[in-house]
């Protein structure tokens, strides 16, 4: 007989569970935010900047960085990518050829990510050595060297075992090369403090250190040392924490922008692919995603980020609201229970968390399809996905069941328009 299933806490008691809302205006840098003030008045705001909805966009989040490191207040309006929907027809009368970022600066408006960092320079002064000094100069077409390579490795379809091992050396030595450049200065960053030069590097050496990961089994930051080191001191920023992504939302939102990306198909990338997608996380030993210690409230932050969409959430599953509904709050009981296991509190609820039979399917399409950072912080997003993994693991009926796959052409299951139309996102652009 297959066990009762156990509706665990009830949205209530659940709420009363999660982590009080940070603030978005003057707190830590956050992809909810709306309007940064950094403790000025509203009126000291000259800028508007024109990102992404899902707060992936490489060259929205090289200007983002700026502009929270800077603390120059801002306002912030969210455009979604072609690749998660139809642009709005809004931004496209204000830029016809749909590119992003775009900035607003003094009513002035400007695209192409180098060309707005160049004018808020002129406005507010550089971040460190500028755009155009003659240190940074060859440090960005440096970058360029590196994307290119990593194209090349990544994006290279049926490259046979020796081309794979060709293209990662020259990958690696293109690697070594920004190693070396790292070497140059006492400290961890590029030119001794983080300066634009760093934040330039930033957004594609994220996504590779991800990507090739999931595609080619291959950890940048454990082959590369001063990498690591730069990865470190950045993860110790605030600023950089609340734009960071992680392996699986950048593994899966890579190949429709990059034209495809390519696996070695070797067991050693399969199996790190498999705990990228499914876990447990963190994947390895050190931890190759991020050096930044687990808050003591990540689940308590997921389980907010959840609660206040939960109605989009459960009218949007296959499973239906009615349906979805004891599945969900199983596994975010699963997921506060495990966290007040770890800090040896006393727990009022059962221990067995059953999901209603065939939900299995359900659980891990929501799983599948939470965003770093759009929705929550990396951690929290590892505390909710292993709670929903394991869950979906409890189903009575087929424990394995799989969602539909994620695409590969295009990511419009994560389409943000009806949940905007709803005034409501199953993990919204704000």
């Amino acid at each position: 007989m297959a066990p009762m299933a156990n509706a665990g806490l009830s949205w209530h008691e659940l709420e009363r569970l999660a982590a009080p809302p940070a603030d978005p205006v003057n707190g830590p840098t956050s992809a909810q935010a709306r309007l940064r003030l950094f403790g000025q008045p509203e009126q000291a705001v000259r800028v508007t900047l024109f990102r992404d909805h899902h707060a992936w966009c490489p060259y929205c989040q090289k200007v983002w960085l700026w502009l929270e490191e800077k603390r120059i207040p801002y306002r912030i309006r969210k455009v979604t990518m072609f690749c998660y929907g139809e642009k709005e027809a809004w931004f496209r009368q204000l830029v016809p050829s749909g590119m992003l970022p775009a900035l607003e600066l003094d009513g002035r408006l400007i695209t192409e990510s180098d060309r707005i960092l160049e004018a808020l320079e002129g406005a507010f002064g550089s971040l460190g050595p500028g755009m155009a000094d003659p240190a940074v100069l060859p440090l960005r077409q440096l970058e360029r060297v590196l994307f290119r390579a990593w194209c090349q490795w990544l994006c290279s379809p049926g490259l046979r075992p020796q081309q794979e091992a060709s293209a990662q050396a020259a990958f690696q030595r293109i690697a070594a090369a920004f190693e070396q450049a790292l070497d140059q200065h006492p400290g961890p960053f590029l030119l001794g403090e983080l300066s634009t030069a760093d934040l330039v590097f930033v957004p594609y050496v994220e996504r590779m250190a991800a990507s090739l990961a999931y595609y080619k089994g291959f950890l940048l930051r454990r082959d590369h040392p001063a990498i690591d080191r730069w990865f470190a001191a950045l993860e110790q920023r605030s600023t950089y924490r609340g734009t960071q992504s992680d392996f699986h939302t950048h593994a899966h939102d890579l190949p429709p922008q990059m034209g495809g990306c390519y696996a070695s198909g070797t067991p050693a990338q399969r199996d790190l692919a498999a705990r990228i997608d499914q876990g447990p996380w963190p994947i390895d030993a050190p931890d190759p995603e991020t050096s930044h210690g687990e808050p003591s409230d990540a689940a308590a932050v997921a389980l907010a980020r959840v609660l206040k969409h939960r109605q989009a959430i459960l009218a949007r599953s296959s499973l239906g609201a009615a349906g979805f509904d004891q599945p969900l709050r199983t596994a975010l009981t699963a997921l506060i229970r495990d966290e007040t296991q770890r800090r040896g509190e006393p727990q009022s609820w059962g221990e067995r968390l059953v999901p209603a039979a065939g939900s299995a399917a359900a659980l891990r399409y929501l799983r599948d399809r939470i965003s770093v950072p759009r929705d929550m912080p990396l951690h929290a997003a590892r505390r909710l996905r292993q709670a929903l993994e394991a869950t979906a693991g409890l189903d009575p009926e087929d424990g394995t069941a799989q969602g539909p796959p994620i695409p590969v052409a295009h990511r419009r299951d994560q389409d943000p328009q009806p949940f905007l139309q709803a005034a409501s996102s199953v993990f919204p652009a704000a």
